[in-house]
């Protein structure tokens, strides 16, 4: 197979790859890859060289089915550097055993004047300043910042102002954290901002449904990425912020800030596999830890004890670690308090910490299980697990333990606090929950909670988006038959088929779900989520627990729940 130039775009801020800005090209190809790597790289070298940028640096990955190529590049030169790895790609496809500097000619002429008009000294005189004088720096194709929140400062990108006329007194920065894993990130993020207002600061937050700061909508969507962080970032009246960052926009972007004051991975589970040359939960991992690129210093990671492949992967690293588990017991978690080490675990339904803050190497209680309503009186075990992460995050920024206590108990956990994660309705003894879960990880753990549950009836309302593999759809599916639903109804997800056929899926899930048990007589398959609710709602009796997994049409969902609480 020849290779194929799949995708080429910018990495903003430190990747996957390195901490450097580049120009990426993902490719697919297969065979030995080394020669025409060479190629690429050789080719890099000469037209680097004729458009007077030899010191930037060239890296790759190789994986199943291809590659990536990347070139380091000053952020103003952005747009050119990827032209620059495209003109690369192409001539070592060409099959030359070796490229001249003549066989590039057109190329350098072309990318010179490229690299010419898309060049700022102004831009970069500004991120070398904000650098030496220790400050954060945002930009992108129509702002440039220097601050975070209430000490940023923010200029369009055509009315940037010359380094000397700066008043550095001016600008400031803000305590930020990061939150990273497969699930959780979102309800992690959101305790965490609890807290934080619970301490007195105007906090702010993005996630995949939206931008807040102190309880207000700065606007809707999925702003997990890089758009998110400065659009957040930038807002004047934020005093203490903490970020969902997402797999995507990571892999996409790279990482939006470049500075934090605490990093937290939730967990590494399989999900959204096979893209961006991630096929494995083991390559995955990597991507995860990209936000401790953010740390400085002594800054801590904060990292689930309870996760095998974060605990083996945090073996190689040099951050300086904080550690939360659900075991008391986690044999991570004892030789790190052993050593010195901060950590905050479960015990008798009481979130401890050990942080330096009390007697040295002696735990105390922070908060009370119980007064966490997420967590459903203890029921409800990845959210006291979400509320660990929070927890070690506040105590890292020196947040006090009452503000944990304050925050925690003030989350509720619905659907104004966490729209579409663990929302629990009850009407005429009908128990209804709606959740987000959409991989086999996520499922275990909602399935921990159903088990957990008394109810008469379990009736599971799933789907799944089309960009999953039939194997990760089979395991998804048998994560949901373990708790044994006596109804599964299983719907296609209009708008999601992502390449496949509508109701290819949700056939799939059909078929896994017998495979598993489940009667046939008891599955149905439907339109839709809001069409597979109605049905719930219409047929739901005294003692029911519906589980509706609603991925997508969730508000459109959530609009019928609230009208079978008002209406019955």
């Amino acid at each position: 197979m020849k290779p194929e130039l799949t995708e080429s775009r910018r990495l903003t801020g430190a990747n996957l790859y390195w901490e450097f800005p580049s120009a990426i090209i993902d490719m697919a190809a297969e065979g030995a890859l080394e020669p025409f790597i060479r190629s690429w790289q050789n080719a890099v070298e000469i037209l680097l060289e004729g458009v007077g940028y030899a010191g930037e640096r060239t890296c790759y990955r190789l994986f199943e089915g291809g590659a990536s190529l990347l070139i380091s590049s000053p952020i103003d030169v952005l747009y050119s550097m990827c032209e620059l790895n495209e003109a690369a790609f192409k001539a070592a496809a060409s099959g030359a055993e070796r490229i001249s500097e003549r066989d590039l000619e057109p190329d350098i002429e072309y990318l010179k004047g490229r690299f010419e008009a898309e060049t700022s000294p102004v831009l970069m005189a500004l991120q070398a300043a904000a650098r030496a004088h220790d400050l954060p720096f945002l930009w992108d194709d129509d702002e440039v910042s220097i601050g975070f929140g209430q000490g940023a400062t923010v200029w369009p990108r055509d009315e940037l102002p010359a380094v000397e006329e700066l008043d550095w007194s001016t600008f400031d920065s803000i305590p930020l954290a990061l939150v990273s894993g497969t699930n959780g990130k979102s309800t992690t993020v959101r305790m965490t901002a609890s807290i934080m207002t619970a301490a007195g600061y105007r906090a702010g937050l993005t996630s995949t449904d939206f931008i807040r700061v102190a309880g207000r909508t700065i606007d809707t969507g999925d702003y997990s990425g890089t758009g998110g962080a400065r659009m957040l970032m930038r807002q004047s009246d934020v005093e203490m912020a903490v970020l969902e960052v997402a797999r995507g926009g990571l892999l996409r972007r790279g990482l939006g800030v470049e500075r934090a004051q605490a990093a937290v991975v939730t967990n590494v589970a399989s999900d959204h596999l096979g893209e961006y040359g991630i096929h494995t939960v083991e390559e995955l991992i990597p991507a995860k830890f990209i936000v401790r690129r953010a740390l400085q210093g002594d800054a801590p990671l904060i990292l689930n004890a309870d996760d095998e492949g974060i605990r083996r992967y945090a073996a190689g690293l040099d951050n300086r670690l904080f550690w939360y588990s659900l075991d008391a017991q986690n044999p991570v978690i004892r030789e790190h308090v052993a050593n010195g080490g901060n950590a905050a675990w479960l015990q008798d339904d009481w979130l401890v910490a050990v942080d330096g803050k009390g007697a040295p190497g002696e735990p105390r209680q922070v908060a009370s299980v119980k007064a966490i309503p997420a967590t459903r009186d203890g029921i409800v075990r990845y959210n006291i697990s979400n509320a660990l992460g929070a927890l070690s995050i506040a105590l890292s920024l020196g947040l006090p333990d009452e503000a944990v206590r304050q925050g925690l108990a003030a989350f509720r956990g619905d659907e104004q606090d966490n729209p579409g994660r663990g929302n629990w309705f009850e009407h005429d003894g009908v128990r209804i929950l709606v959740d987000f879960a959409h991989n086999e990880h996520g499922m275990l753990a909602l399935a921990d909670v159903v088990k957990r549950t008394d109810a008469g009836r379990v009736v599971l309302l799933m789907g799944q988006a089309g960009d999953r593999r039939d194997r990760d759809i089979e395991d998804f599916t048998k994560a949901a038959c373990s708790m044994h639903p006596d109804r599964l109804l299983v719907c296609d997800f209009p708008g999601y088929e992502r390449g496949r056929e509508p109701f290819v899926v949700a056939k799939l899930i059909c078929d896994y779900a017998q495979k598993e048990g489940i009667d046939a007589d008891a599955i149905e398959l439907l339109d839709s989520p809001v069409e597979a609710t109605k049905l719930a709602l219409k047929q739901a009796r005294p003692g029911d627990l519906l589980v509706l997994l609603t991925l997508a049409q969730r508000y459109e969902s959530l609009a019928l729940v609230h009208e079978f609480l008002k209406n019955g």
